[in-house]
C-alpha cells in the first residue's frame, strides 16, 4: 500500500469534525459491515479502507465527503472524484458550507438546491405527517444527506420514540421545519426530497400539495 494514500488519508479523518466523521461511518455502512465501522477510530478506518479498497479508498473517501459537502476536503487535499466538481462552486473561508454562486442558501443539504419560490406555502404538522408515513426505513439517511440534519439529533428523536419509526419521520421533519422557518414551504421540501432515495408517491404527494 502507497504509504501517501495512508497519510492523506488519515490527514483527511484528523480534519473532520467529530459529528462530520461519525455521519462519513454512517454513509461507509453498505460497503463496509458495520460492526467494523461504528467502533473504529479515525486511524482504524483508515487500517480498513486501506485493505478493502486498495489503491481506490482515496475515492471511496471523497465519494462520502461529496454526500457530506465537504467538497473543500476533495480540492484541499486533491482527492479523486468521478465526477469533476462544478466550477462555479465557492467555498466559505472555514470550508464548512459551499455555496453555489448566485443561489440562495438552500434549506437542505449543502450543495445548491435552489430557494423555493415565495408563492408556495409553508407545511403544516398535518402535512408533515402525511409524508412521514410515506417515508421508508431510510429516514436517517434522507435527514442528513438530504435534509441537513445532525445524525446526533436523529439518534436523539429515536430514543425519545421508542419503536415508532412514523413518529421518527414526523420529528425530523418537524426539526426540519424549525430550522427553515418561513422557507419550510411545500416546494422547498420537494426540492430537497427530488434526488433522495424514496418511495416516488412523496414526491406525487408534495406536487399535488403545491397545487391545491
Amino acid at each position: 500500500m502507497a504509504r501517501d494514500e495512508r497519510v492523506t488519508l488519515l490527514e483527511v479523518y484528523q480534519v473532520l469534525p467529530e459529528e462530520q466523521f461519525q455521519s462519513l461511518k454512517f454513509l461507509l455502512e453498505g460497503q463496509v459491515p458495520a460492526g467494523l465501522l461504528l467502533p473504529a477510530s479515525r486511524p482504524e478506518l483508515c487500517r480498513i479502507l486501506l485493505q478493502r479498497f486498495p489503491g481506490n479508498s482515496l475515492r471511496v473517501t471523497a465519494g462520502i465527503l461529496r454526500q457530506l459537502g465537504r467538497l473543500d476536503l476533495i480540492q484541499r487535499f486533491q482527492l479523486p472524484l468521478e465526477e469533476q466538481i462544478p466550477e462555479e462552486t465557492s467555498w466559505e473561508p472555514n470550508g464548512d458550507t459551499p455555496k453555489v454562486r448566485g443561489d440562495p442558501t438552500s434549506g437542505c443539504r449543502p450543495g445548491g438546491i435552489p430557494a423555493p419560490p415565495m408563492n408556495s406555502r409553508r407545511l403544516t404538522e398535518k402535512d408533515l405527517m402525511q409524508v412521514a408515513q410515506r417515508l421508508g426505513k431510510e429516514w436517517q439517511e434522507v435527514g442528513i444527506l438530504h435534509l441537513g440534519l445532525e445524525r446526533s439529533r436523529l439518534e436523539q428523536i429515536q430514543e425519545e420514540n421508542p419503536g415508532n419509526p412514523v413518529l421518527w419521520n414526523f420529528e425530523m421533519l418537524r426539526e426540519w421545519r424549525r430550522r427553515e422557518r418561513e422557507k419550510a414551504t411545500v416546494s422547498q421540501l420537494r426540492s430537497c426530497l427530488e434526488h433522495a432515495r424514496l418511495d416516488p408517491g412523496i414526491l406525487d404527494f408534495l406536487q399535488s400539495l403545491q397545487e391545491d
